[in-house]
């Protein structure tokens, strides 16, 4: 790799050995991947704080110093970790003190990470402790070069807010936020973005649970391609969006998406592909909008649901007032379990609201930080879970041995309220 002055300065030591244990790292890092140079980011989103049996033992060794420098900068030598160079937050990691009570998960857990948190905040990593960090202030610009990890949110960068990233992971965002760099490759080179497959929705595709099924469609079509959609599809919001992400990126390994005349690097179909021809399409139609729904509810055979789960990614203000709704003069079923899971920031909006009293006085949670499929954890004696996202019904029923059902807010509610799973695709 070529390096600048400045570069090989900081590989040398001249800004002390955290940073030059990150820049060997990058070093090898972008040698292993191909990549010619750096670039310069100053955005990164990645995960320190979250607790596991390794981390314990590595703090136990040698405090979250020793454990940074093992897992963040795979380096045995025992660094004092600096303040981050450049703006870095944490992602989700394991659930807090809110679960107590509901959830079997270990107390000394939530006390590692709370000190987790007072260590890597006083070193400037932003602890936004969440799997969408552009809901909660995380928003680069247009063409912004980032270093992010989690699919979902790396997927929403690139093709909702057209900044750049490759799918980071624990140590490389450790050694982005020491020194500002990361490998130039992958989706920070223009070329790279451009669509290679055209999926054409020939069904409608509106609202959350379609864009959901269709995200998921197009992410199993395409693998780890650049889609770009055409078709019947309604302006979506936010929530679609990040919905259709995920489930691309889930069924997939899809890093950017272009909808043409909505996301910010396709204002035509032919722009989408860069000016190259565009490829015959891949059709979504009542057949293929079928087929996704019934592999989503495969993994389901009894109908005594006893967990709903709401929010992932993370649920947005919108979709907690929506729930709200849905629960309001409710009362969930006894031996079944609510949670929606959120920002801890828009927690604090829900809360102002009085969204979070409507869902508890109903029967729900409102959780923060984590989600099931991240810190393993389902409520106790959980068999069948029901939930309106793709990704975790996707994920959860290998990670935790449970069954699961797939279908709207409305319908998860009317499980949570009943017990019973009573969906169809409308």
């Amino acid at each position: 790799m070529r390096l600048t002055d400045e570069e090989k300065s900081m590989r040398d030591g001249a800004e002390g050995p955290a940073v030059a244990a990150a820049m060997d790292l990058l070093v090898r890092y972008g040698e292993a991947l191909g990549a010619e140079r750096l670039c310069d980011t100053r955005n990164v989103a990645g995960t320190m704080t979250q607790p596991s049996p390794v981390k314990a033992r590595l703090v136990e060794e040698g405090g979250w110093a020793k454990s940074f420098s093992v897992i963040n900068l795979d380096s045995d030598d025992d660094i004092e970790i600096p303040r981050m160079k450049v703006p870095m937050c944490q992602l989700q990691h394991g659930f807090s003190a809110d679960v107590r009570g509901h959830a079997p998960y270990p107390e000394a857990s939530i006390v590692l990470q709370d000190d987790a948190e007072s260590y890597f905040s006083d070193r400037g990593v932003n602890i936004l402790a969440t799997c969408t960090p552009y809901q909660v202030g995380n928003l680069p610009v247009r063409g912004e070069h980032c270093a992010w990890m989690e699919s979902s949110a790396v997927v929403y960068c690139n093709s909702v807010l057209g900044a750049r990233t490759n799918c980071e992971g624990t140590a490389s965002t450790g050694a982005a936020g020491l020194t500002g760099k990361i490998p130039y490759w992958g989706n920070h080179i223009p070329e790279n973005r451009i669509g290679t497959r055209l999926v054409e929705a020939r069904v409608d595709v509106d609202g959350f649970q379609d864009w959901g099924m269709f995200g998921y469609f197009v992410g199993d079509a395409v693998q780890e391609e650049r889609p770009v959609i055409s078709g019947r599809w309604a302006r979506p919001d936010l929530t679609d969006l990040k919905h259709f992400g995920a489930a691309t990126a889930t069924a997939g390994g899809v890093e950017i998406f272009h909808i043409p005349g909505l996301t910010p690097e396709a204002v035509s179909l032919e722009g989408a592909f860069g000016g190259r021809p565009v490829p015959e399409p891949i059709v979504y139609g009542e057949r293929e909008r079928r087929q996704v729904y019934e592999t989503l509810n495969s993994q389901g055979s009894s109908t005594d649901v006893d967990f709903v789960l709401l929010g992932c990614p993370h649920a947005s203000v919108d979709q907690i007032a929506r729930a709200a709704r849905a629960l309001e003069g409710r009362r969930i079923k006894d031996g079944v379990e609510l949670w929606i899971m959120t920002p801890r920031a828009l927690r604090s909006v829900a809360d102002r609201n009085g969204y979070t009293e409507t869902i508890q006085r109903a029967g729900g949670q409102l959780l923060t930080d984590s989600c099931p499929a991240m810190s393993r954890v389902a409520p106790p004696g959980t068999r069948v879970f029901a939930s309106d996202s793709a990704k975790q019904v996707h994920y959860l029923p290998a990670i935790l041995g449970i069954e699961g059902w797939f279908g709207t807010l409305e319908e998860c509610v009317d499980a949570a309220i009943t017990g019973t799973w009573r969906g169809e695709l409308a």
